[in-house]
């Protein structure tokens, strides 16, 4: 999600780029064919002229805007590769994102931006993501709800400025095959929700959350999305000394049970999910980590309604690799998304970067493939350009990197299962299990006397290697 470093300065950067905005009359240079006019009555002609349909030409291409690895009708598997990987675009980052940080504004003046957060620019936006995913080949998208429509005085404009603009959105997909993976409610950025949303002090605040995760619900619902999240940015605190932790933690599980029973109220038949991180903004989010939030749903008797969306950019600001976030998601039957994104552990914050590392995409993969894929949740590029790209065709370029880099993981995965070594390596490491008295223990039958009496019959055990070595060596035969 948008977080972190770039939310702060949105609203201190946005009146410094508006003029930049406004006098972008041209696509940059890598762009050939003219843009269009960006008038207040609308947009003429494509927002990506020059770009055609991105599609698969091999490894061997040096194409830029071509896939390498990922062609989407391919059978990996069993399955085609666009149904284990199932991509969505983020529409926060790709078309709300302005490159602004702490230290400087923006530098992102995309052609069709006018420099206003108006219903007009709202709509013309919509169009430029829907012409976006179709060239790119994406099927899904996510998205908050005030990054697609703006903020009115009041609640009821608010919703009326959504209402007008999903609309539009819910038009463009019934022209396309694209609908939502997920939709959230963005209880973040705004300053009522400085001490947080459902886990607010305020009960006015608390309530207002409560009606924009109601109506983000039933627009999510409204356009066939497939799953809904809770990212609980500022669900958190900064300091104990002011905070009564047992109250806040009742308060969100008993926010996220009315939102349970709105889901059911309303018919929308999708997955809640949850996305852990462990701070920032907050200096202690109550979501910390994947073994956390099960904790919190299973003390509160919410872990049949909600499933878990990792983020890998928040798996490793927990201490945490991604594969071991989703490896406990996975075997806990929680794991429903994937945010497919990296940081940089040089920087260590949240820097939303997209996933080029194909040792992780393979690790990623491995959980994915065990747990016989995502569906109905996928991969959401929860990425962002940095700051210094500042091109058009980046956006593609980066997607396009992006999904290669999780196709190449899967492929990767299909050739250590194909081989088998490395899952042989482990059934042989827990062989000594496969035998009567371990197979007693895995029963749940095994009781102190009787290992004992094991014990005093074998005598000291023989504890054979881990073969670490070898199963990395193993590892990395397949990338």
């Amino acid at each position: 999600m948008r977080k972190g470093a770039e939310l702060l300065v949105l609203l201190v950067a946005s009146s410094l780029c508006l003029s930049a905005i406004a006098a972008q009359e041209t696509c940059p240079a890598d762009i050939d064919a003219k843009c269009g006019d960006a008038t207040s009555d609308g947009w003429e002609g494509e927002f990506f002229p020059g770009i055609t349909k991105i599609r698969y030409e091999g490894p061997t291409s040096k194409k830029p805007l071509s896939y390498k690895w990922y062609n989407a009708e391919e059978v990996i598997l069993g399955k085609k590769m666009k149904d284990w990987l199932r991509f969505s675009v983020a529409f926060w980052h790709t078309f709300r994102g302005t490159g602004g940080d702490p230290f400087g504004a923006a530098t992102k003046n995309w052609p069709w931006e006018d420099g206003t957060n108006s219903l007009a620019m709202a709509k013309r936006r919509m169009k430029a993501h829907f012409e976006f995913m179709e060239k790119l080949g994406v099927e899904r998208w996510c998205f908050h709800d005030r990054d697609i429509a703006p903020d009115g005085k009041t609640l009821a404009e608010t919703n009326a400025n959504l209402d007008e603009i999903v609309e539009l959105a819910k038009q463009l997909q019934s022209e396309t095959n694209i609908k939502p993976l997920w939709g959230t409610a963005q209880l973040f950025m705004h300053p009522r929700y400085m001490h947080g949303a459902a886990t607010s002090p305020e009960v006015k605040v608390y309530a207002y959350a409560a009606a924009q995760v109601k109506k983000a619900l039933e627009v999510t619902h409204y356009l066939g999305g497939e799953n809904y999240v809770f990212w609980g940015g500022r669900e958190g605190y900064q300091t104990l000394l002011n905070t009564d932790m047992k109250r806040e933690l009742e308060h969100l599980a008993n926010f996220l049970q009315a939102a349970v029973n709105h889901k059911k109220k309303i018919g929308f038949n999708g997955t809640l999910l949850i996305e852990p991180k462990p701070q920032e903004p907050t200096k202690h989010q109550y979501d910390w980590d994947v073994a956390t939030t099960f904790s919190f749903l299973q003390k509160f008797g919410l872990t049949g309604e909600f499933k878990i969306n990792v983020e890998c950019n928040h798996a490793t600001l927990s201490g945490h690799s991604c594969h071991h976030e989703l490896e406990t998601a996975r075997i806990n039957d929680i794991l429903g998304n994937i945010d497919a994104n990296t940081g940089d552990p040089q920087v260590g914050w949240d820097t939303d970067e997209f996933l080029t590392d194909i040792s992780e995409a393979t690790l990623i993969m491995s959980s994915v493939v065990k747990n016989d894929g995502l569906a109905p949740g996928g991969f959401n590029f929860d990425a962002k350009l940095r700051r210094e790209s500042t091109d058009v065709e980046d956006l593609f370029i980066a997607h396009i990197s992006g999904m290669d880099t999780m196709a190449r993981g899967l492929r990767n995965v299909a050739k250590l299962i194909e081989d088998g070594s490395l899952d042989e390596l482990v059934r042989k490491r827990y062989q000594s299990f496969d035998t009567e008295i371990g197979a007693m223990i895995e029963a749940g039958k095994g009781d102190f006397e009787t290992l004992e009496k094991k014990v005093l019959e074998w005598g000291e055990p023989t504890v054979p290697s881990g073969k670490q070595e070898l199963a990395e060596m193993l590892f990395q035969s397949a990338l």
